[in-house]
């Protein structure tokens, strides 16, 4: 459905390309922007999928393209990682001296990114000229009409100004980033992955396996489970306690009642535990957050609604939640948020971690580290998140995020089109693989299978084998039944932190959460503020209606704790190596 240009049949390359590095006082201002472009190439983005012909000639359409915007200054946003922080010190620089355009990237808070872009949304006053905006938004964008998609843009106001070599099929996230029109929305800029880590150097040492299976029957080995990784939380924080005569612990997470406590569970905690419907990239009807679609129509996340919010198997996962961070997890872990407790791990005494974030891999790779070799290797490994019992196969497994970017209606067109060129800049096959490898958050099917990806894999602890693998699929970010997500998100930190606490049951809590959904679905509905699809809840009935129909919500399972399984990491690996083959 995607129409990509073709090259204009010639393009004529600035007759200084040839002098580049001559040191020629006279260059024309012309053919500054080739030179800036060479220097580039040759200093800044040696790794690519191109030739340094191809590159250079991806170059050169963008000289082309920019002359019309050449001194503006344009303004573009996006939250704080490492992935981000390489576009903003490297790429805006290479493309404001390659174009001429004046580019600033501003780096926040995600928290910040959101509330900026909801002032936009409804003032409809100009902040930022192009936004790396999570795909998580996807069913506002979709809804609220505030957003110029990305595809309007292709085929549209910028469908001369859209790179020949943008290349949309080498993507791997553009399923997250298309509404239910089945229109493309927003560019993926960034992926990562939540994944399951663990310390792969104590997993094999033969004492610990030994006394693991003497103690629980079976291997000590990767968690294919929830019951696995609960005995192995057990194993390590009760049964071992001490490695080289320090403390240890089997998990580790947070609890501080702050919004990230919200992400830990937005973030498709419920759908790991089994909670929604079978679907790829989301659960459908129910999807992970619960909330029940008819067509696409939000319905409602209470269980009485056709929900699953408050359903069996999500007071299952709360439950699990509360007990592990109370009983395993180091005791200071109750009172971090997700930024302080996200460098635990690299400080040498977890064993695992179920909740693990990709993005973490940089910091986990550095020389010196308890958790990394002499010889640069790691000391850990991440593996597919277990599941939990509720789990079917064709749901979902975990949380991809996906920063994406994303551009408003309510920003000056000509603005908007210099942005839209620096976004195309930021993915091109001309940078995306430094940036791939600065941020290790790919976004393109050729990069990861790079030769400098197979290089640099044995350093990264599974990074490059999981996104060859066919398993990613089951991985993806909030999905299309989330009609206003900054309005809904905001809730769910503040009732989870009630059960983390213990002021309330994981079943009150969820209650609270579910029907304060639902309350604010209800207003959307009475405003009829959402151009299409907005929500149309259904009327209240007896939950019991609703756990007796099939799928999502489901009925409490009579045994929640099946027997452990476990599997080892090599034959994992195989496994998705002879799944790539067929």
């Amino acid at each position: 459905m995607f129409n990509n240009n073709k090259y204009p049949k010639t393009l004529l390359l600035s007759a200084a390309i040839g002098s580049v590095g001559l040191g020629l006082s006279f260059q024309a201002s012309a053919d500054q922007y080739s030179d800036a472009a060479q220097k580039w190439i040759d200093e800044a983005f040696k790794n690519s999928t191109l030739s340094k012909e191809e590159q250079m000639k991806e170059m050169e359409w963008f000289i082309k393209a920019a002359e019309q915007f050449r001194g503006m200054d344009i303004n573009v946003v996006s939250e704080t990682i490492a992935t981000h922080e390489y576009e903003s010190k490297v790429l805006a620089e290479a493309f404001s001296e390659i174009t001429g355009i004046n580019l600033t990237h501003t780096l926040i808070q995600e928290g910040d990114v959101i509330e900026k872009l909801q002032t936009q949304m409804q003032s409809g006053r100009n902040i930022y000229d192009g936004w790396v905006n999570d795909s998580d938004l996807i069913g506002t964008h979709f809804r609220y009409g505030k957003v110029m998609p990305v595809e309007d843009i292709m085929n549209g106001e910028g469908k001369d100004l859209t790179l020949p070599t943008l290349d949309l099929d080498d993507f791997i996230g553009l399923d997250f980033t298309t509404g239910p029109d089945g229109k493309l929305y927003q560019l993926p800029d960034q992926q990562f992955a939540n994944l399951y880590w663990f310390r792969a150097d104590w997993f094999e040492r033969e004492d610990l396996k030994k006394q693991f299976k003497d103690i629980y029957g079976y291997e000590l080995g990767v968690p294919v489970n929830w019951s696995a990784y609960e005995d192995i939380a057990e194993f390590f924080s009760v049964h071992v306690k001490e490695i080289d005569g320090k403390r240890v612990y089997g998990h580790m997470d947070y609890g501080k009642k702050d919004p990230s406590l919200g992400w830990r569970f937005t973030d498709a905690w419920f759908s790991m535990a089994g909670a929604g419907d079978k679907g790829l990239p989301n659960g459908l009807p129910v999807d992970e957050w619960g909330i029940r679609v008819d067509e696409c129509h939000p319905v409602g996340a209470s269980v009485s609604r056709g929900g699953a919010t408050n359903g069996p198997a999500a007071v299952y996962a709360t439950t699990k939640y509360v007990d592990w961070l109370e009983k395993y997890a180091p005791p200071e872990a109750q009172g971090m948020t997700f930024s302080e407790a996200g460098p635990v791990p690299a400080q040498g005494n977890i064993a695992q971690q179920i909740f693990w974030y990709t993005a973490f891999t940089a910091s986990m790779i550095e020389d010196g580290l308890p958790v990394v070799n002499e010889d640069g290797t790691p000391k850990w490994r991440m593996a597919p998140s277990p599941r939990g019992p509720y789990w079917e196969e064709g749901m979902k497994l975990g949380y991809q995020d996906v920063g994406s970017w994303t551009f408003m209606k309510s920003t000056p067109k000509e603005r908007r089109l210099a942005a839209w060129l620096y976004a195309q800049f930021t993915v091109s096959k001309t940078v995306s693989l430094e940036k791939t490898i600065a941020g290790l958050t790919p976004i393109r099917e050729s990069d990861i299978n790079s030769d400098a990806m197979t290089e640099m894999a044995p350093k990264l602890g599974g990074l490059v084998e999981f996104y060859r693998s066919p398993a990613r699929v089951q991985w993806s970010p909030t999905g299309t039944n989330v009609p206003d997500y900054p309005k809904l998100a905001q809730l769910w930190w503040q009732y989870i932190a009630q059960a983390a606490s213990g002021e309330a049951t994981p079943q009150k809590a969820l209650d609270g959460l579910a029907e304060a959904q639902d309350r604010i679905m209800e207003r959307l509905e009475r405003a009829s503020v959402q151009e299409t699809c907005g929500p149309k809840l259904n009327e209240p009935r007896d939950p019991q209606y609703w756990l007796d129909q099939p799928g999502a919500p489901k009925p409490k399972l009579d045994n929640e704790k099946p027997q452990g399984k476990t599997v080892r990491y090599e034959e994992l690996l195989k496994t998705w190596e002879e799944a790539r083959e067929s």
